[in-house]
């Protein structure tokens, strides 16, 4: 008979990852926030690029808040610093500052936009 061992489920915090945006998205800044250029890559949607005449990429708006997210999002800073320093940048104005990161975060990844990397112990 053979043992079954239960694979132990490390807890990761979010907040000590280093979110990184996905080779192949493109971010473009702009003055009132900024677009990231997010290709069509499925079969379907090729195909919906090719005989439908649909756009090669969908462009997403992003707001300054988001937009200032999304460029920190480069595997360099942790999400604790990202949140540090949009509060030193936008002040009040981001309150409240981590359940909106949070949310925003939580969408990113929900449409693959990111990678993640463990924060390096120092």
């Amino acid at each position: 008979m053979k043992l079954r061992h239960k694979k132990r489920h490390t807890r990761l915090n979010l907040l000590e990852m280093k979110p990184l945006l996905k080779p192949g998205l493109r971010f473009e800044p702009g003055d009132e926030g900024a677009r990231v250029h997010v290709p069509r890559t499925s079969w379907l949607e090729r195909q919906a690029v090719r005989f439908l005449n649909q756009p090669e990429v969908i462009r997403v708006r992003l707001d300054r808040l988001g937009a200032a997210v999304i460029r920190k999002c480069d595997g360099e800073h942790t999400l604790s610093e990202i949140a540090q320093m949009i509060h030193a940048e936008f002040g009040e104005q981001a309150e409240p500052l981590i359940p909106r990161l949070a949310a925003f975060i939580k969408m990113v990844e929900a449409n693959g936009w990111l990678d993640w990397e463990l924060a390096a112990d120092e």
